[in-house]
């Protein structure tokens, strides 16, 4: 029988995977040892970038770990140097422009960190068919093609149906379409898939098992491996692309950015085929708890983690949200950085009238889609709104 309080043993109806890539991702993270790295660790590691050499990308995974390290920290500008190159190499100026509509926020989940969870006094809601229709009009007004569907982690009040009710009628109105919501089985990635998403982003917070069991205290998402594995069972569903990250300061932000850039490298080895995407999220404040803050994890911090994932893996998009401030957004998508969110609402509804239910977490950079839009022309840069061309 399974042990309903083992946050490492998977529960009935969880797909369990015949894979090695968990267990590579949790071996990678216990080992790193980010004090093992010298000064001639990371020269080599920009170095075998390819950075003023005019060779091709050929970082290792030992060559990731040292540019994450403190040792890197000295080298900050050659290594944001060396990020800003590889962008511009594979994709040109391009800053591709998107934003999260939030349908849903009941949760059944307790994870101490996060404003949805079951145990928080919030507003909770759940947009209807009609109301996210008016959600993705609205939206699609500004000119953007791209949105991200987000529900709190509920099976109950938001199952796989209602999450594929979104998608096609977000299908009507965007050309791509993402997930962020609770871990799935590949079938209902497949379904999902068939109802017009496209790719599924998923935090694993912390890589470390046992921080992870003190942060996550009720609910599906306390069964660590089987969130490990969603991007793998979003691909064998048939996702065209995945996307991963750690929220950074929950736990030693450099053993968590390199688990999760070496989470990716495994998938990618495995499924060539899959589009890669990082997202590099810090904690911000919650209702109800105004404390919550990224530990030790400043700007200093958050620029050496993204250019570490560019050299790392030099086709990967690399989102920057709002939970940053526009001074820092803006400087990251002219360093590392290819995609940005505008006109973020993290409430329930909202863009098309009032809101229904509270937000997740607090948002930094309230920019409209145009000043967003006009702030990426003004660094010289090309926004995009979608690059996909469906026949």
């Amino acid at each position: 029988m399974t042990d309903v309080n083992d946050h490492m043993a998977y529960l009935e109806g969880m797909e369990i995977l015949d894979s090695d890539i968990d267990k590579r991702v949790m071996a990678a993270f216990a080992e790193y040892d980010q004090e093992r790295y010298a000064a001639a660790d990371v020269r080599r590691a920009i170095q075998n970038s390819g950075y003023g050499t005019g060779r091709a990308s050929g970082c290792s995974p030992q060559d990731f770990a040292a540019l994450l390290s403190p040792a890197a920290a000295p080298f900050l500008e050659e290594i944001a140097r060396a990020a800003q190159s590889e962008t511009r190499k594979h994709f040109g100026n391009s800053i591709y422009m998107f934003t999260p509509v939030y349908i849903a926020n009941y949760c059944e989940n307790h994870c101490i960190y996060c404003g949805f969870n079951c145990t928080n006094k919030i507003r909770r809601a759940k947009l209807d068919g009609e109301e996210i229709e008016e959600e993705m009009k609205a939206i699609a007004d500004t000119g953007l093609q791209e949105v991200l569907i987000l529900t709190g982690e509920s099976p109950k009040m938001s199952d796989v149906k209602y999450i594929g009710e979104a998608c096609k009628i977000a299908r009507k109105y965007f050309k791509v379409i993402g997930l962020e919501v609770y871990p799935m089985n590949s079938s209902d990635y497949t379904y999902l898939h068939e109802c017009g998403a496209d790719y599924v982003t998923v935090f694993q917070e912390t890589y470390n098992p046992d921080k992870y069991e003190t942060l996550h205290l009720a609910g599906n998402k306390r069964i660590y491996p089987y969130r490990l594995n969603t991007q793998e069972r979003a691909v064998i569903g048939g996702m065209r692309g995945v996307g991963f990250a750690a929220l950074l300061g929950l736990d030693d932000f450099r053993r968590d950015a390199y688990a999760t850039g070496m989470h990716a490298y495994f998938v990618q080895r495995k499924y060539p085929h899959a589009e890669i995407a990082f997202s590099c999220p810090r904690l911000r404040p919650i209702i109800n708890n105004d404390k919550i803050n990224p530990r030790d994890v400043r700007e200093a911090q958050l620029l050496q983690i993204v250019c570490a994932y560019r050299l790392f893996m030099p086709f990967a998009s690399i989102t920057i949200s709002t939970r940053e401030c526009e001074r820092v957004r803006n400087s990251l998508i002219q360093i590392a950085a290819t995609k940005i969110s505008a006109g973020v609402n993290v409430g329930i509804g909202g863009r098309s009238g009032e809101e229904k239910g509270d937000e997740q977490f607090e948002i930094d950079d309230v920019r409209t889609v145009p000043e967003v839009y006009e702030a990426i022309v003004q660094a010289g840069l090309q926004p995009v709104m979608n690059d996909y061309i469906y026949v």
